[in-house]
């Protein structure tokens, strides 16, 4: 708008102006406020007084030099023969006759001929202002005589803002969260975002609630969608099953609540590489960025792919509920290997470069001989030990426990602080909360007692208060150091290097892999 306010200033008006843009985000409010500000008594300007004889007028629609016409309703040519008739006579009250031809491009094509003659010699004292969703059903010849102006649709954000400002000024209690949705679901329109608005407000009686507009809305709760993340983030095939039957219980559609899934991970993937997007008055805030530190990005990426291509799929299923539980499957059985064992880290940290493998000098090695050694994996003793005061290998014991799912997971990212009188205390990063439920903790507890052959209480605290290293850590820490081994052997090969000098040989990167010892 910057170059409509200029040309105002300046005094460098055009006959014919374009106004485009999806339904709902101020085509026809911006050119009524561009008639008032063509004939605001004050002069032309680009800030209207709002309170002259001409402003009201065209506030009220009682202008008489401002005429609009509705194309959709009023598309042929005796319509447009009619209207441009009139342009030939001065203004009345006004400075210039204003025209706003709303959906211009369902007239006809007559009506098109016949307008183009007067766009082409237009009066002095005649401007056009078009607007239509559909520019490109325009003619040519007349868009090549309009200053065109794109409308975009308007951010969330900013819809979100504008109806706190509504419903504060209208004093009706409403919730962030609730408001949220309705801005979302408006699609960038502010005027279908107050429509929504005002139908909320008479579902809930005068609370806008988020639990309301759901319902208004048929939107997913959110509820399902967190509970389908935690089951993939142990990989429990039964209980994305589980929720999926819940979901459909509810008569849930579930190409929406793909797309809610698709949209849920977009915000997770922007809270682990610019958490600083996620606002800080976001109602999910603190949720989303406990799911950035529980995932991998390797996982969420996939995930969102997943998603998207399964709603694209879905109409191609037996049915939706097939559809969306192979897309949950698809998720579970591509997971990437060993994406649960990254090692912690705080919510701040940020992504170092993995150290290069060091290159061992070359040896009389042959090529019969190239075999990577993995380091041999870690092993346990099958003998339980006794639960008493001192030392204990929490990272041997985890091995020892005949646990799964969660409370292997929750096991795994776990330290030992202390074991006295039967009871067993751990300490939980606070970014692997989600870890902590209650079942996790009762087949925990309940794998302990079996071990230990005595009643055991578990006690999960949130917070390492030690410097001692989870068991998930140590996993990875052997991982990494097995593949910088493989990495060192094979770039310290005499065959490998004779490969690289003669024959210019790349190493594929990332295709190096150490391999099991038989």
């Amino acid at each position: 708008m910057r170059a409509l306010s200029n040309a105002l200033e300046q005094n460098r008006l055009h006959h014919a102006y374009l106004f485009t843009g999806t339904r709902g985000v101020g085509k026809t409010t911006i050119a009524r406020i561009f008639a008032k500000s063509l004939n605001c008594e004050a002069g032309v300007t680009a800030t209207p007084c709002g309170v002259c004889g001409a402003c009201t007028e065209i506030d009220s629609g009682r202008f008489v030099d401002l005429i609009e016409l509705d194309a959709a309703s009023n598309t042929q040519v005796d319509n447009m023969r009619e209207l441009l008739e009139s342009a030939l006579y001065t203004p009345t009250a006004g400075r210039f006759k204003v025209y706003i031809i709303d959906e211009v491009h369902m007239l006809s094509k007559s009506a098109f001929n016949a307008m183009l003659k007067t766009l082409e010699e237009p009066p002095a004292h005649v401007k056009f202002i078009l607007a239509t969703t559909d520019p490109q059903k325009i003619p040519v010849t007349v868009l090549s005589r309009c200053l065109q102006f794109n409308l975009k649709q308007l951010p969330p954000q900013l819809i979100l803002k504008h109806l706190q400002q509504v419903l504060e000024q209208e004093g009706i209690a409403n919730e962030s969260a609730a408001l949220a949705l309705i801005a979302r679901a408006a699609q960038g329109s502010m005027r279908d975002a107050l429509s929504l608005m005002d139908q909320a407000i008479a579902f809930a009686a005068g609370n806008v609630s988020e639990a309301v507009v759901r319902t208004m809305l048929g939107a997913v709760d959110q509820g399902y969608l967190y509970d389908l993340l935690q089951a993939l983030l142990v990989g429990e095939g039964a209980e994305l099953l589980r929720v999926a039957d819940a979901m459909q219980s509810r008569s849930i559609a579930f190409e929406a609540a793909l797309q809610e899934l698709a949209s849920l991970l977009h915000r997770i993937a922007l809270a682990q590489t610019v958490p600083q997007a996620i606002a800080d008055d976001e109602p999910e805030r603190a949720r989303l960025l406990e799911l950035a530190q529980a995932f991998s990005p390797e996982e969420i990426q996939l995930y969102y792919q997943i998603a998207i291509h399964g709603r694209n799929d879905i109409e191609l299923a037996p049915d939706e509920y097939a559809g969306f539980t192979m897309t949950l499957l698809r998720m579970l059985a591509f997971k990437p290997a060993g994406a649960r064992a990254l090692p912690e880290r705080a919510a701040s940290a940020t992504l170092m470069p993995r150290p290069a493998a060091t290159v061992a000098e070359p040896t009389e090695q042959t090529r019969a001989e190239l075999v990577v050694q993995e380091t041999a994996p870690i092993s346990y003793a099958a003998a339980p030990v006794a639960l008493a005061d001192g030392k204990l290998d929490w990272t041997a014991l985890v091995g020892r426990l005949n646990l799964q799912a969660m409370a292997q997971e929750l096991a795994k990212h776990c330290v030992l602080e202390n074991y006295a009188e039967g009871v067993v205390v751990l300490s939980l990063a606070p970014q692997r909360k989600l870890l902590n439920s209650k079942m996790a903790q009762d087949k925990l507890q309940a794998a302990l007692s079996d071990h230990f052959g005595l009643a055991v209480r578990l006690q999960v605290n949130l917070g390492v208060t030690s410097d001692k290293v989870t068991p998930a850590a140590v996993e990875q820490q052997v991982k990494q150091s097995r593949q910088q081994q493989a990495e060192a052997s094979i770039l310290s090969d005499n065959f490998v290097r004779e490969a690289q000098e003669q024959f210019g040989a790349q190493i594929v990167e990332n295709s190096i892999k150490p391999i099991q010892q038989q």
